[in-house]
């Protein structure tokens, strides 16, 4: 048998015998990590250990060090549940069950299951676990594995899609229990140290809602017991920082059933808004961007040219219908608007960079099961620019908007991480300008040095991206902003300018948001701060509590003080205690409270508390509003006053 070549992760080759598997490359590399090996990677495709490699695929190996590990457990703890199930509910129909980033889940049919069969499910995958079950990888004929599934159309389909002409097909057996499935799985069911069943919502099938609706049963699986509680820790606090149930207690926003999927931004959430709009105007007078406005109804010829038609047309993305025989559509996005205003008068080489942004709303179909408060809406208003510029603008231009993306999000309190997306399969355009766009990101990422990771194949299909990922106070990462390089839509729509050698000249486009869409970004923002906005972002800034009625012309007078200089204070003139009018500014999320009595009255001065309960009595007023000021400007995350009382 002739020898075949693989390479490693760090850049070796290794010559392998033609038909070896994963395993065997494993061993070859040495004997301990042929022993500990639970799954591999080729060509960055997770897989089976058993999977033969072919002549030239990168291989890696997977073990439980890896990062990758967790996956293939939670992808076995889906089959445990499935097993768990079917011993419970033998009538119950398996559909699929992979892992996610938080767990796994598993969509059934033919079982009616509510939160309070949970407990009763997880107890028999306890007893599985602690069985600790081999899992057996069998190769079936498709003839078998159709007659194996000749009630269960789920997996048939499967078969005649996803599996289309294979043969033979891959199952997976734990104590006389299969399922039709490519893996990669753990050794055994005792691998899993800890499993829980979190919640059951619907789904449909292939996510088509014309199809079946199925149960899913989301749930979770760790090495440890200990994994397990940090993680349901996290959960908690996760729940208690939903944007969904702080926008409602701060009157920030509602998603009514009559506008499925879009944000209705209330007086308080479009306080927020509003703040974030003239930061994101600062960001762009600093980068040149002139400001446009184009609207949502467009002929759907205009998205023709761009290939976004075709792209978002087969997915169901766009809203679309014909009036008078014409087509028409709702944006989906507004980079073809922008070419179009470029493009409506003629440009000199001296013209360039032209930067257009525009607060654009646009609309996609999302189906009505993945809707999600304002993380994943239909109708969105992004803070969106398109930059038209030479070639030799290009590194100065990407770095200019990289160092206003760092210091914007360093603003908010969040790390960032960073993920250069590369050519995928769908891509338009030759592979020359592919590498000069994808080298311009990577240049701007390494010049500050950012750390960076690589995705391959994730591109838009017409131009490399930079990703900008927000990590907040929980760690979790969103996805948020975008810069991307693009050369193929000006040739598409026959974008030009007059060079210096009165020639003309393909424009390169800079697509880019700095917050992504303002709907996303304060769903985000919300859950990061708990509600509890920096000072110049809150809705309310300033609460007056007056003591008595006795102060309420004081009061007045001071909120009158603080209104004037431009901050946004309400006076508490209900008649409750003092006590309770500060645990009510506590619970509203007030950034700061003034108390005054007649004490302060007679002198002039205010008590300052702030949302860390920290007090200073007999505080000049004209001190706390220096301070105020001072925190507005500099945008600080956190209230910090420093007492500075009267002498």
């Amino acid at each position: 048998m002739s020898d075949i070549s693989v390479t490693l992760p760090d850049g070796s080759s290794l010559s392998v015998s033609e038909g070896a598997s994963l395993e065997d490359v494993a061993y070859e590399i040495g004997p301990g990590l042929g022993d500990d090996t639970v799954a591999g990677k080729i060509d960055g495709e997770l897989v089976d250990k058993a999977t033969p490699v072919h002549d030239g695929a990168a291989v890696e190996i997977v073990t439980d060090q890896s990062d990758e590990y967790l996956d293939v457990l939670r992808h076995t703890a889906a089959h445990v549940f499935a097993q768990a199930l079917q011993r419970l509910r033998p009538e119950a129909k398996l559909a699929i069950g992979p892992s996610t980033d938080d767990g796994f889940y598993y969509d059934v049919s033919g079982v009616d299951l509510d939160e309070s069969d949970l407990e009763e499910i997880r107890a028999e995958m306890e007893e599985i676990l602690a069985a600790d079950y081999d899992l057996v990888r069998e190769e079936r004929s498709r003839e078998a594995a159709f007659e194996a599934y000749d009630d269960n159309r789920f997996k048939r389909e499967i078969l005649d899609d996803e599996a289309a002409g294979e043969d033979p097909v891959s199952f997976y057996v734990q104590d006389g229990w299969e399922d039709l499935c490519q893996g990669p799985h753990v050794d055994s069911t005792g691998k899993i140290g800890a499993v829980e069943l979190l919640q059951i919502s619907t789904a449909y099938w292939r996510g088509d809602e014309d199809n079946e609706t199925l149960t899913r049963v989301y749930g979770t699986a760790f090495e440890s017991e200990s994994d397990l509680e940090d993680f349901l820790e996290r959960r908690e606090e996760a729940k208690e920082r939903d944007h969904r149930r702080i926008g409602s207690e701060m009157d920030l926003f509602s998603v009514p059933d009559h506008s499925p999927g879009c944000v209705h931004f209330h007086p308080a959430g479009m306080t927020i808004r509003r703040e974030l709009e003239e930061y994101v105007r600062e960001k762009n007078e600093e980068l040149g961007y002139e400001e446009v406005w184009t609207p949502e109804l467009n002929k759907a010829e205009l998205w023709k040219p761009t290939g976004h038609y075709d792209a978002f047309k087969e997915e169901g993305e766009m809203f679309a219908w014909e009036q008078d025989d014409t087509e028409y559509g709702l944006k989906p996005m507004n980079c073809a608007n922008h070419a179009h205003v470029y493009g409506d008068e003629r440009h000199s080489y001296r013209d360039l960079p032209l930067r257009f942004a525009e607060f654009g709303t646009c609309y996609r179909n999302e189906q009505s099961g993945e809707l999600s408060g304002m993380l994943r809406v239909r109708g969105f208003t992004q803070d969106d620019g398109h930059a038209f510029l030479r070639e030799d603008q290009l590194e100065e231009e990407l770095l200019a908007h990289v160092r206003v993306i760092e210091d914007l999000y360093e603003t908010f309190g969040f790390d960032v991480e960073y993920v250069l997306e590369t050519k995928g399969d769908d891509a338009i355009g030759s592979d020359d300008i592919w590498e000069t766009a994808t080298d311009a990101l990577r240049n701007a990422l390494e010049t500050e040095d950012l750390d960076y990771e690589v995705e391959e194949g994730e591109a838009a299909f017409y131009g490399p991206k930079i990703g900008v990922n927000a990590i907040d106070a929980l760690g979790r990462s969103w996805t948020i902003g975008t810069v991307q390089v693009d050369f193929n839509i000006p040739e598409r729509l026959d974008l030009a300018y007059v060079g210096e050698d009165n020639e003309e000249h393909r424009p390169v486009t800079i697509h880019r948001a700095l917050l992504g869409s303002f709907e996303r970004f304060m769903g985000v923002l919300i859950e990061h701060f708990k509600g509890n906005f920096p000072t110049w972002l809150a809705p309310e800034q300033v609460r007056v509590l007056p003591i008595s009625d006795d102060q309420l012309d004081y009061a007045e007078s001071v909120a009158a003080e603080l209104d004037d200089a431009g901050f946004r204070v309400e006076v508490e003139d209900r008649d409750m205690t003092v006590g309770r009018k500060i645990r009510a500014g506590h619970d509203d999320r007030v950034p700061y409270m003034l108390i005054v009595g007649s004490d302060e009255a007679d002198a002039e001065t205010v008590s300052v508390r702030d949302r860390q309960e920290r007090e200073a009595n007999d505080v000049e007023l004209s001190a706390f509003l220096d301070h105020l000021q001072t925190e507005r400007e500099q945008k600080s995350t956190e209230p910090y006053f420093v007492p500075v009382q009267k002498h």
